[in-house]
């Protein structure tokens, strides 16, 4: 009984240094980077001021490419589109299944690319928002 409890009490102070030592903060992203457009990011307005259809820039990850669009209504994001977004493997689509509907979801609800990231999917939010912020600036161009 007496070593139970000394082999509990050795393994809960060990377990709360190791966690002491890695803080929980979402990855410094020093890989991602925007790139040059390769498709045209021109924006296709139509009547209205704040209203049309707007390309991000693509934003390169450490898992591939991330570009998304946005529709704006009357000043107001309607719509976001996924151009590209890692897709090389299962667990990048399995990523994306998840993440990548919050992320709209987020954005249509901030009707800004001040978004929180998903949790697991820390690359690709930061690209989504990266490419997200690229829309919205073309919009307000």
């Amino acid at each position: 009984m007496r070593r139970a409890v000394l082999a509990t009490t050795g393994i809960s102070t060990l377990t709360i240094m190791l966690l002491a030592l890695k803080p929980h903060q979402v990855p410094a992203l020093a890989g991602v980077t925007p790139r040059t457009p390769t498709t045209s990011a021109t924006p296709h307005t139509s009547t209205g001021a704040g209203t049309g259809t707007f390309t991000g820039d693509p934003v390169d990850t450490q898992y591939g490419p991330v570009q998304v669009s946005i529709t704006l209504t009357k000043g107001k994001i309607t719509a976001v589109k996924v151009l590209q977004a890692p897709d090389q493997n299962g667990r990048d689509q399995e990523i994306n299944s998840f993440a990548l509907p919050r992320l709209a979801e987020e954005a249509l609800g901030a009707q800004s690319a001040q978004i929180d990231a998903v949790s697991g999917a820390s690359y690709t939010s930061q690209g989504y928002i990266q490419s997200l912020q690229s829309a919205l600036d073309q919009a307000h161009a």
